[in-house]
């Protein structure tokens, strides 16, 4: 597999604040990656270093062989990023013809507007358009010049759940011919269904690297997950095989290496519980667990 995107040793320092702290990472063509990890992890970071909009303290990015800026100029990249901001006075298709005209081989502009549902807004200035809708656009600009690449920084961040989902079919469309996506995204559930690989960051260090059920072997274990009215962690968290207690209002996770030996010892101890359920570990328990973030 030839490689999309590499980070060699990459730090990255803000004063006596450390990004990203000696990152390699290596991204083959066609691959789906999502980066996950908490906020302050570094995701941001590492994508704007793999771009070119940051440069790394030490260390070295390559894109198709390139530096990221050669990538980008070549036209080889698309790019949605977090908080980039529109010119509001321009209208949708006059902005998303203007970024077609900087590629070499752009897609048809109103075919990448009917591909993100934003045709009907052709003649909409910009900063009339709603949250969602001005996500949608970014999208079509980020799709307009028909990259090899493509890097979304939390891509459905304002939209509802059918824009969601259509703005995933044209991603699995893309990934279907052979190009390459990297994504961050707080939506663990986006990542469990869309990524073929997932690169977890943890205090600016890559902490696991692997396919979504690699990520969760890892943690291994069942979770029993139930509603208990006052629950307190330090009586469940010393019930047999428990690892780890996660408590969000009357919802409560254990995590446990014997969920057999962890129920028998419940259901002795306590009273006040119902809807007890078991389950494996799910991709948010595993990060929780991985990234040393779990909320009791």
């Amino acid at each position: 597999m030839r490689t999309a995107v590499e980070l060699k040793a990459v730090s990255k320092h803000y004063s006596d604040t450390v990004a990203l702290d000696d990152v390699d990472l290596r991204v083959g063509e066609g691959e789906t990656v999502a980066v996950l990890g908490p906020n302050g992890a570094g995701k941001t970071t590492l994508l704007s270093i793999a771009l070119g909009l940051l440069g790394p303290s030490s260390g070295a990015a390559r894109v198709f062989g390139r530096t990221p800026v050669e990538a980008l100029h070549a036209g080889e990249v698309g790019v949605l990023l977090q908080d980039s901001g529109l010119l509001e006075d321009v209208r949708v298709e006059e902005l998303v013809a203007a970024v077609a005209g900087m590629y070499p081989h752009p897609h048809p502009v109103k075919a990448a507007m009917r591909a993100v549902d934003v045709a009907e807004l052709a003649t909409r200035r910009i900063g009339r358009l709603s949250g969602g809708q001005q996500q949608r656009v970014r999208f079509a600009l980020a799709l307009v010049g028909d990259p090899k690449l493509l890097v979304l920084d939390e891509p459905t961040v304002g939209l509802d759940i059918e824009s969601r989902r259509a703005l995933w079919q044209e991603v699995r469309a893309r990934t279907a011919e052979g190009r390459t996506v990297v994504f961050a995204t707080h939506y663990l559930a986006e990542a469990d269904d869309y990524a073929d690989r997932v690169v977890l960051l943890a205090g600016g260090k890559i902490v696991a690297d692997g396919p979504v059920s690699t990520i969760k072997s890892l943690v291994g274990g069942m979770e029993v997950r139930f509603v208990f009215d006052g629950a307190d962690a330090s009586g469940l968290e010393t019930l047999p095989g428990v690892r780890q207690v996660r408590i969000e209002g009357r919802a409560v996770t254990l995590h446990t290496d014997d969920s057999d030996a962890t129920l028998r010892a419940l259901f002795a101890t306590f009273d006040d519980f119902r809807n007890v359920r078991t389950m494996s570990t799910d991709l948010e328990n595993a990060v929780v667990s991985l990234t040393g973030g779990a909320g009791r």
